[in-house]
């Protein structure tokens, strides 16, 4: 089985920064995408910054020039940089990783994080 595991949220006042890690175990083939998501109370879970195993990145449009993914793909590992945080960034924070994982063959899933709170006050 995979598991992903999140740290590094927390309560920041606006304007202030955290840095989110996300370390993926298990029976791990390779990851081919790791990202994190987003979702505010009363709201749909969205895309904040996806990368690939080639570090290709692409991000919301909210969080582009505030926001920093970035992997280190020997220690299947996925951080978030966030700066100049804002209150509409306060949600709960889900990590997401496309593994390939062996059954009887080669599959690729996608497996999630428990997700970690970020609360940024005005």
């Amino acid at each position: 089985q995979v598991q992903l595991v999140e740290s590094g949220g927390g309560l920041v006042q606006a304007g202030g920064s955290l840095r989110l890690s996300c370390v993926a175990s298990g029976s791990i083939i390779s990851i081919s995408a790791m990202g994190w998501y987003r979702q505010a109370p009363g709201k749909q879970r969205e895309l904040v910054a996806t990368i690939t195993s080639n570090n290709s990145t692409t991000y919301a449009d909210s969080v582009k020039g505030r926001f920093t993914i970035s992997r280190v793909n020997a220690k299947n590992t996925v951080h978030l940089q966030m700066n100049s945080l804002k209150p509409e960034d306060t949600a709960v924070y889900y990590c997401k990783g496309r593994v390939i994982v062996v059954t009887t063959t080669l599959v690729e899933y996608d497996f999630w994080g428990q997700g970690t709170q970020v609360t940024a006050s005005s």
